[in-house]
């Protein structure tokens, strides 16, 4: 019985050491429930904060795009509004209502908060340390690679579907012949 407990607990801290400390936020969901990022360590993960009344939303297409094109490979896009620039609606529920109507968002997006300053999410002050590099606008992208081995912060302007964005994951997804529809 000794050896069953000894082994549980040498597993339970190997799943706990699975998650490297960049991805070890659970945060809640725009439409309910929460979002463990550590489930996402072991692929590329595309981070990006969101305003759905900006010159910048329609970027919502883009990652919308990405998300269906290589998600099976795995990719994973996680939206984070935030009303830090001014531009987002009052409620998750409208924001959740905007996305979905407008753009088809399918793809995880976390409660309205604040991604920069002192206010600013647990995750983007880990992401903001990590880059040394803060939003300075909506639609300010973080590609965390798998196992957080590198973080990429990409500036507002760059479109989610930009060479330069997909070119840095790709070599990490799984081959598309190896994806079943």
């Amino acid at each position: 019985m000794k050896r069953w407990g000894a082994m549980l607990i040498f597993c339970s801290q190997a799943v706990l050491a699975a998650c490297p400390a960049l991805l070890n936020y659970t945060v809640p969901g725009l439409m309910g429930g929460q979002i463990n990022l550590c489930q996402y360590a072991d692929r590329p993960l595309l981070v990006v904060n969101t305003a759905s009344h900006c010159g910048f939303t329609p970027q919502f297409k883009q990652l919308q795009s990405l998300y269906q094109t290589y998600g099976q490979r795995g990719l994973m896009v996680v939206g984070f509004p935030s009303n830090d620039f001014f531009q987002e609606l009052d409620s998750d529920k409208e924001i959740g209502a905007f996305c979905e109507a407008n753009y088809g968002v399918t793809f995880p997006m976390a409660v309205k908060g604040h991604v920069r300053g002192a206010d600013a999410q647990p995750f983007f002050k880990a992401l903001i340390k990590a880059t040394d590099d803060a939003p300075v606008w909506n639609f300010h992208k973080y590609l965390i690679l798998p196992g957080a081995s590198k973080v990429v912060s990409i500036g507002t302007r760059t479109k989610p579907d930009d060479p330069e964005v997909v070119n840095a994951f790709l070599p990490y997804l799984k081959p598309a012949e190896s994806v079943k529809n």
